[in-house]
């Protein structure tokens, strides 16, 4: 608990009151009318401290504001591509509100949502990181590159040939950009699905050979 001491202001008011008072009744044209005047300010100084007592306000201890800690994987790697994964979202969502055309702000929705599902993914498995090493260090930070210079063009409200021309090379290519996020998605989950596959055929042989197949059980 902590002791806090609150003066009074009273005493103060009282040793000014004596000079205001002195000042209109009596005069103050001599030394030794300062110095008298002076004499019953301290006393009144004094007198008040005892009529007017300090307040002493006790006040309990703040606990110390506990940070809360980001969420970490326990991996420095993995903590760094989480905090890329987030770097890129926010910053796709912060170009998407910026740019209004409707073509190119579905194009943002559709790789912001398979961005999310990328890291998502390789997050799980981290084994999968080499495989995306291009999309991270090359097609996305371009890809936000490109938005940013679009969105800086289109901010500045100028028509030219240069600059439409400029517009529309980048809004042509994210037709391009948009399916090779798709793609990179696709590629993550192939071996999974080779592996599935293989097991799907494995196990129609093995209930071929035991007949137990729905056909066969049918025959018999």
């Amino acid at each position: 608990m902590a002791r806090i001491v609150k003066k009074s202001p009273a005493p103060l008011y009282a040793a000014a009151a004596v000079w205001v008072i002195w000042a209109l009744f009596f005069p103050l044209y001599a030394l030794w009318h300062f110095v008298l005047a002076a004499v019953v300010s301290v006393a009144a100084f004094w007198l008040g401290r005892r009529l007017w007592r300090d307040r002493v306000l006790v006040v309990p201890d703040e606990e110390p504001e506990l940070k809360e800690e980001p969420e970490s994987a326990g991996n420095a790697q993995l903590d760094a591509l989480a905090a890329e994964r987030d770097r890129a979202i926010s910053e796709m969502r912060r170009l998407n509100e910026s740019i209004a055309d409707e073509k190119i702000s579905t194009q943002i929705d559709h790789m912001e949502e398979r961005t999310g599902q990328i890291f998502a993914y390789v997050l799980e498995n981290p084994e999968k990181l080499p495989q995306i090493r291009r999309f991270l260090n090359y097609y996305m930070p371009t890809t936000l590159k490109l938005l940013n210079a679009y969105d800086r063009m289109d901010d500045t409200g100028v028509s030219g040939a240069v600059v439409d021309g400029t517009k529309g090379k980048i809004d042509a290519l994210l037709d391009k950009v948009v399916l090779a996020y798709d793609r990179q998605l696709d590629a993550l989950f192939a071996d999974a699905a080779l592996d599935i596959s293989t097991e799907i055929t494995v196990m129609e042989q093995m209930l071929a050979q035991e007949g137990l197949t729905g056909m066969q059980m049918k025959q018999q």
